[in-house]
């Protein structure tokens, strides 16, 4: 099983597990919204056991965690919100859901600084609160009266992200050693840094470089050099 982010070419794939297993269905345009918009949140679960036969047939896309960040959120802080999630009946049971839920989250805490993550859940719906609320860990917020179509209230529930920005942060700030070790960058190499010599008399020397040392110089200091010898 492999879980990835979510592409503009899964959509239609993703669709139609949201239209098998969910009453609540959206347009083509609003998923390909979300994974332009927030293209790090939105994720699927691919079944590979049984790869393609040829490339021109689609992966099967067997679960999907639809995401976004609150554009305009009411209490000004940034957060993000589960639009979305469903995996199908014949692959339930093996956690998916969790997985492609704790990727999204991660992602709206490293990503966007999400303080916390949003979600609406039926109230009858048993086994996503046991998900949710046992697993998860999100709480009950509030409840919205008659929040679904069919007039069925929901359950508004949120998860704190901050913790996980915290760890974030503690594994992004380098340790002493590594401090340390970007500090010392080794002893100079030939005469660089080095204290000028007694015999030299600490004083610097105006040497010509370049095109400024002609032909001539050359030769005077190789004359110079062998009377020395």
């Amino acid at each position: 099983m492999d879980i990835r982010l979510m592409k503009p070419s899964d959509i239609p794939h993703v669709q139609q597990a949201n239209i098998t297993n969910l009453p609540e269905n959206y347009f083509c345009k609003y998923y390909l919204y979300h994974a332009l918009t927030w293209p790090q949140l939105s994720y699927v679960a691919v079944d590979v056991s049984r790869p393609p036969k040829t490339p021109y047939d689609p992966p099967k896309i067997v679960g999907y965690v639809l995401a976004k960040m609150e554009e305009e959120p009411a209490d000004f802080v940034p957060h993000g919100h589960i639009t979305s999630l469903s995996v199908m009946r014949t692959h339930r049971r093996l956690g998916l859901a969790e997985k492609l839920m704790r990727q999204s989250q991660r992602a709206m805490a490293e990503t966007y600084q999400a303080a916390y993550v949003s979600l609406h859940v039926r109230v009858s719906n048993v086994a996503a609160l046991h998900l949710y609320r046992d697993t998860l860990g999100f709480k009950v917020d509030k409840v919205e009266a008659k929040y679904y179509a069919d007039g069925e209230d929901a359950y508004s529930m949120r998860m704190d992200l901050t913790d996980m920005q915290l760890k974030d942060e503690k594994k992004k700030k380098p340790s002493k050693e590594e401090v340390d070790d970007e500090e010392d960058e080794g002893e100079a190499v030939g005469s660089e840094g080095k204290k000028p010599s007694k015999k030299s008399g600490g004083k610097k020397r105006r040497v010509k470089v370049g095109r400024g040392l002609g032909v001539g110089d050359l030769v005077e200091r190789n004359e110079s050099s062998a009377k020395a010898e």
